[in-house]
């Protein structure tokens, strides 16, 4: 094995580790806010130290790999592609931060009613598949892992799309907790953007195995 092809599988094994820490923290965040554990949306906080440092590290690794080596061909495209993977991973990470802060603002738990009117549990599930199925698309570069991704992120769309008609009926209604819709419809966005930066891994992903550009519809999905 040369010295190239040690620091790309170093490199690849410091993403997989960035990404089930990703995973992790949206795990967390989706618990804290079920179960209203605000020692849990703290730890969730506490960790985004963590992601930030490996998003560092790992961009200076890719950096030095360029630098160093000079990567051509598929070489090339994984490097450039680890680039844009980091930087989602760190915005999901970022997402499960917002998240547990969205917790901690409330002094009451959100009603279970509510959690079951926008969806989120059902959100939360649906981001967590999709980190699962990025994940194994990145350690046994496997693509049609990825293009699974792209239907799944259709349906935290469309979950979207119902929130703010949700928000308008719940404030219409007789239950006076403006702040719980508010931060709630925060959270549906926040998983929203959750699965579009799961949506880009995926396609850098497939960039990187098959030679092939996904973004503004480089490819019919």
């Amino acid at each position: 094995m040369s010295h190239l092809d040690t620091e790309l599988k170093y490199l690849k094994e410091e993403l997989i580790d960035m990404h089930r820490l990703v995973r992790l923290q949206v795990s967390k965040c989706k618990d804290a806010l079920v179960g209203f554990d605000n020692d849990l949306a703290r730890e969730v906080l506490a960790t985004e130290r963590r992601v930030n440092a490996l998003e560092l590290k790992i961009d200076r690794d890719c950096e030095n790999i360029l630098a160093l080596f000079n990567p051509v061909a598929i070489d090339l495209r994984f490097v450039l592609a680890a680039l844009k993977i980091n930087s989602n991973l760190e915005r999901i990470g970022d997402n499960a931060e917002s998240i547990a802060r969205y917790v901690m603002d409330v002094t009451e738990p959100f009603p279970l009613e509510f959690i079951k009117k926008y969806e989120i549990s059902e959100m939360a599930d649906i981001a967590l598949s999709m980190l699962d199925d990025a994940m194994q698309a990145l350690e046994q570069e496997d693509t049609a892992a990825s293009r699974k991704i792209f239907m799944k992120d259709d349906l935290l769309d469309a979950i979207n799309k119902k929130a703010t008609d949700t928000t308008i009926l719940l404030m219409e209604s007789k239950n006076n907790r403006p702040l719980h819709f508010l931060n709630l419809l925060s959270i549906v966005r926040k998983i929203e953007r959750i699965g579009d930066q799961t949506k880009n891994i995926s396609e850098e992903i497939i960039f990187y195995i098959e030679a092939k550009v996904l973004r503004h519809g480089g490819e019919d999905r």
